[in-house]
């Protein structure tokens, strides 16, 4: 055998087969996966190969963390996954209701002072009063250590029935005054405030469309109807949406009988129309809506709806854009997805939805650099999307709702002492350090004339510029002539809030300096 030249050969020749055949094998199952790789089997291909063949162990329940949000943001920028902490909190944020003390609070100065007491709330009934600092969460200091307004809101809420022990500091008491207060369930309001302008204009500013807003809206503009509304200014400015249905609803009060509220229709979403019923208790009052850069979605659809109709005014600046019909889906561990699965369509054909563009998330940035929010001439139209809705008014579809009437953004009075003196957030501690100066006197505050009559007393003016002096922090007197009514009105506002008016001393007050209003009222 050692001397068999033939031998050697045949052996050889069995190795040259023997590999090419184990290369043809591993080639072969290659094209074999590649082959059944196709749609959706391919990426559970894949996760099955990780799974049978990767060289260390795997924490599976962390990479499906890690890949699900990777693969819903390749669709569109609203598919989103939600981990259980982060679709609990924006349910609730939507719900209406969150489980807590019932306190409204700010912290100018490390210390968080509360501002309001809800109604009927928890702290109510223990005896929390406006004005009192929160010191002490269950034993823990709170107070004077820096902590970051979300971090004390995790402290106060918990589940409804649990108990919290809060020390406060109260006016000029020396030791702290401690209550148990169980936690219960406290509605969250998203009408912020509704109040008169006028003998016959009624005012309401919505924040969100929650689970209630249809019948905050509704309650808010009949007790105005009541008072003499025969117009309403609804403020829509940096509402960014909320729940569908809520918008229907509310736009439904404002439309004649058969009027297209908005349709949706989808790839796998057959057309479906919304229109309104004809029962509508508000078709008689006239409507200007308000709307900006940060109205969006739901806010958007009750906003083209009115256009569409030509049923009332809009005034502002160009919508957010968002026309995406968002379906929840919701998984046993608590987390969860929003996925798009249609798009809304105003009643004219109008799409809401803004192209996904690759600066997406940066198109407001974008808005201000080619000067969109000064200017009305700035504002893109697409010429190839232009509508017309029932009485000949042009409308463009391509994203967002164009408004009838442009307000540009105001930047009078705008300059560096006022940015200076906001970036410290000296408005907002010298109306609280007043709001403690006058707290008796506040208390006893019945209406916005009080009010107004108890802030003349205040020499609010002489006493900022030596509060700004006090914090290295003087104007010249052309700076101070530029921005003095902004500063002394937000100072005005930021104190009628500690009375027991709250927003409905703070936002007739803030209307003084808002040009969008001022517009509506024009109008």
């Amino acid at each position: 055998m050692r001397n068999n030249p033939l031998l050697y050969v045949l052996l050889f020749g069995l190795f040259i087969l023997l590999v090419f055949r184990l290369l043809s094998y591993y080639s072969d199952r290659s094209r074999e996966l590649a082959v059944k790789a196709g749609n959706w089997d391919k990426l559970m291909l894949v996760l099955s190969e990780v799974e049978n063949n990767y060289v260390d162990s795997i924490d599976k329940d962390k990479l499906t963390e890690k890949v699900i949000p990777y693969l819903l943001e390749s669709l569109d920028p609203h598919s989103v996954y939600l981990p259980p902490a982060d679709l609990k909190d924006a349910e609730e944020s939507l719900e209406g209701n969150f489980d807590g003390i019932g306190v409204q609070f700010n912290v100018p100065n490390d210390t968080a002072v509360i501002i309001s007491v809800i109604p009927g709330g928890p702290s109510e009934r223990a005896g929390l009063l406006s004005g009192d600092r929160i010191v002490k969460v269950n034993g823990e200091i709170v107070a004077g250590v820096k902590m970051n307004q979300d971090s004390l809101v995790r402290r106060l809420r918990g589940k409804s029935g649990s108990l919290v022990k809060i020390g406060i500091k109260r006016e000029n008491n020396s030791s702290l005054v401690f209550f148990d207060i169980k936690r219960d369930k406290i509605p969250v309001k998203s009408v912020d405030v509704r109040y008169m302008i006028s003998k016959t204009t009624g005012y309401i500013k919505l924040s969100k469309f929650t689970r209630t807003s249809y019948e905050e809206v509704l309650k808010a503009s009949l007790e105005l109807k009541k008072m003499g509304m025969k117009e309403l200014i609804f403020d829509l400015r940096g509402n960014t949406g909320g729940y569908f249905d809520q918008a229907f609803l509310m736009a439904n009060e404002f439309l004649e009988k058969d009027r297209m509220i908005v349709y949706m229709e989808g790839l796998h979403r057959a057309r479906q129309d919304f229109k309104a019923d004809g029962k509508g208790k508000l078709r008689d009052i006239h409507l200007k809506v308000l709307i900006d850069e940060g109205s969006a979605s739901s806010s958007e659809i009750f906003a083209g709806a009115i256009q569409d109709n030509d049923r009332g005014v809009v005034i502002g600046r160009r919508s957010f854009g968002k026309g995406l019909v968002q379906e929840p889906i919701f998984f046993s561990d608590k987390s969860g997805i929003r996925l798009t699965v249609a798009r809304f369509y105003t009643p004219t054909g109008r799409s809401l939805q803004k192209p996904y563009s690759a600066d997406y998330q940066y198109d407001i940035i974008e808005r201000y650099r080619h000067g969109e929010m000064t200017s009305a001439d700035s504002i893109r139209r697409n010429d190839s999307l232009k509508y017309t809705t029932p009485k000949g008014k042009i409308v463009y579809g391509g994203g967002g709702i164009t408004p009838d009437i442009f307000v540009p953004m105001d930047t009078t009075g705008i300059n560096n002492f006022l940015i200076a003196v906001s970036n410290k957030g000296l408005p907002f501690k010298f109306s609280s350090m007043m709001a403690d100066l006058y707290r008796p006197s506040l208390k006893s505050v019945k209406d916005l004339v009080a009010l107004e009559q108890l802030l003349a007393k205040m020499d609010l003016e002489k006493r900022f510029l030596k509060y700004a002096a006090d914090n290295k922090m003087i104007p010249t007197t052309k700076q101070w002539a530029e921005c003095k009514e902004i500063v002394i009105t937000q100072v005005e506002a930021l104190v009628g809030r500690y009375s027991p008016l709250d927003d409905e001393a703070f936002y007739p007050i803030m209307a003084r300096i808002d040009n969008v209003i001022q517009k509506a009222i024009e109008q």
